[in-house]
């Protein structure tokens, strides 16, 4: 009989052309069943199955925890985490032996157990075209980092941000919300949910530096929209200064844009700005780098800013007068289309060139995303850090959604969200208003935390039904 591992995810994709499979038969075997998993499991390199591959990772991006609740083929939380704690506690090969084997549950509804959201595309398939989607969850969950059991309440969290030394926080859009400025994923409210009517692909196209050569007006258009507009921070900077000021902020890995960081005093040699910033924008053309007080006015008007210097440069060369432009089209070929950012003039056959356009440096995004900065990150502070602290982030964007799987396993770490994170098991989660949280666990530590949002009110802490170790955070009712 072959093993679970074998399966899943052992043998080839590639597959027999043709093999004949009675799927009706009542005498079908396990091992059969196994077989035609392998035959129906999509290989991402072949020709017409990229889209069929694309949607078993769409199924891997995973349910909320409402939806394990929904249907008698999804399992309850409690059974979801049942079968979590049982795969690590007697490994792969055995526990599909107890489960699958045994008849004790489908591959359909143990996939759900994983976080598996049921593509559509297997909808009135046998239990065993959900093989390989099954052996990509069991997969990835046996690659997360373990929990580490001695952690699990919220005096627990204060305690080891009261004792820690070298503390590690990576920060997301949820730590600026509060000050009316919107993060990127949250639906309907989200940037990315706002960007469809660009007609982009791809949402985060809009940070693209190719899409910013060909068109900067898409830009421009969206960046009036999380530039901040004052130098106000949120209370949750005021923590991580906090942090900064008695000794304990090891540094400060942050995928915001809005700079808001520095504004709250963050040493620049304790930040990390992983996707870039509003700091600064340099033209395209010359290199000219500026501060971006400079061209705030274009930004917020939602217009292309240009180089100044190369705009005084054309002044000085038009000022001898232009010259005839030498024409290279050819019988029949129309003039190539000036873009419509560009300034135009009536007259098209005089060589008129054109400032340059100033490039914010926040389209690092997709440029590189500063990898290389984050590496070095990984490798300097490996060795130091004794807590990792993720707050207001989902964390599923590289580089920084790597950080906290390469830190060594021994290192406790904390989440501070309004929503779970699904793909890492952090050892305490604490969800609501980031504000509020971390606002309450400075109580509880004794710290003063001082901010002109911060009012006196008492917050209710719950334990979430079915968890050892999330807790939800609520202003109480006056």
């Amino acid at each position: 009989m072959a093993s679970g591992s074998e399966v899943f995810h052992g043998s080839p994709l590639k597959a027999p052309a043709i093999e004949v499979v009675d799927l009706t038969s009542e005498e079908l075997t396990v091992d059969a069943k196994r077989q035609d998993s392998r035959d129906e499991s999509p290989d991402p390199e072949a020709d017409g199955d990229d889209s069929q591959w694309s949607l078993y990772e769409d199924a891997l991006e995973g349910l909320g925890d409402e939806a394990f609740q929904e249907g008698a083929d999804a399992c309850t939380i409690q059974e979801s985490l049942a079968f979590r704690k049982r795969l690590r506690a007697v490994g792969e090969d055995q526990f599909i032996t107890e489960t699958i084997e045994a008849g004790k549950i489908t591959a359909k509804k143990l996939c759900t157990a994983f976080g598996i959201r049921l593509p559509s595309f297997l909808d009135g398939e046998s239990d065993a075209a959900y093989y390989p989607l099954l052996g990509l969850g069991i997969t990835r969950e046996l690659s997360k980092r373990v929990k580490l059991p001695q952690y699990n309440t919220v005096d627990d969290a204060v305690d080891l941000l009261k004792s820690s030394k070298n503390i590690i926080v990576i920060t997301g859009a949820g730590i600026s919300t509060s000050l009316g400025i919107p993060d990127f994923r949250s639906k309907e409210t989200g940037l990315y949910s706002q960007l469809q009517h660009l007609g982009l692909s791809d949402p985060q196209e809009v940070f693209d530096i190719s899409i910013f050569r060909e068109d900067p007006t898409i830009f421009y258009s969206v960046a009036k929209d999380i530039l901040p507009s004052t130098d106000r921070f949120s209370p949750t900077h005021a923590f991580i200064r906090l942090l900064q000021d008695t000794g304990k902020l090891l540094t400060n890995f942050t995928q915001n844009i809005d700079n808001l960081e520095g504004h709250a005093g963050i040493l620049p040699e304790k930040l990390i700005q992983c996707h870039g910033s509003f700091a600064t924008a340099t033209c395209v053309e010359c290199g000219y780098r500026v501060k971006c007080e400079v061209i705030y006015r274009e930004l917020k008007a939602g217009q292309v800013a240009r180089c100044d210097r190369c705009i005084r440069s054309l002044r000085q060369t038009n000022s001898g007068g232009l010259k005839r432009k030498r024409s290279n089209i050819g019988l029949g070929q129309s003039k190539k289309k000036r873009p419509d950012y560009e300034d135009s003039s009536e007259d098209d056959d005089y060589e008129i060139a054109v400032a340059g356009v100033m490039k914010v440096v926040v389209l690092a995004l997709v440029e590189c995303l500063q990898a290389d900065n984050v590496e070095a990150g990984h490798n300097l502070f490996r060795d130091l850090v004794d807590l990792v602290v993720v707050i207001g982030t989902s964390l599923k964007v590289a580089p920084v959604s790597e950080v906290s799987g390469f830190l060594p396993p021994n290192v406790p770490q904390l989440y501070i969200s309004r929503e779970p994170c699904q793909h890492i098991d952090f050892d305490i989660d604490m969800l609501g208003d980031c504000d509020t949280i971390v606002t309450e666990l400075c109580r509880r530590a004794g710290w003063k935390l001082q901010h002109e949002m911060i009012k006196d009110e008492s917050v209710d802490v719950k334990l979430q039904e079915g968890y050892d170790s999330r807790f939800l955070f609520k202003v109480s009712d006056a």
